[in-house]
């Protein structure tokens, strides 16, 4: 059984800084491409950044500069740290792992930034 576990999430004034975690289990973490998305109110899904099993990162033109993706294979762990946290990043932030079809998400955590 796939597991996908996010935490860190929380209430953060503008130009604070949290740190995500998503600790999966159920799958081979290091063959995994693992990326974090988000869900803004009355918005859809969007990518926030992903990071191969070799440790190439992608993100978004929103984010860069700002959120950091990194990965532990050891621990089976995935993070985002976040920086410079501006209102328009307050959404529900989910994990998701991927490899060919096989598509994973895990249940979000709530990220609030207060202006």
């Amino acid at each position: 059984q796939v597991q996908l576990v996010e935490s860190g999430g929380g209430l953060v004034q503008a130009g604070g800084s949290l740190r995500l975690s998503c600790a999966a289990s159920g799958i081979i973490f290091n063959t995994n491409i693992m990326g974090w998305y988000r869900q803004a109110p009355g918005k859809q899904r969007e990518l926030v950044a992903t990071i191969t099993s070799g440790g190439s990162t992608n993100y978004a033109d929103s984010v860069k500069g700002r959120f950091t993706i990194s990965r532990d294979n050891a621990k089976n762990t995935v993070y985002l740290q976040m920086n410079s946290l501006k209102p328009e990043d307050t959404a529900v932030y989910y994990c998701n792992s991927r490899k060919s079809f096989d598509i994973y998400w895990g249940q979000g955590t709530q990220v609030t930034v207060s202006s």
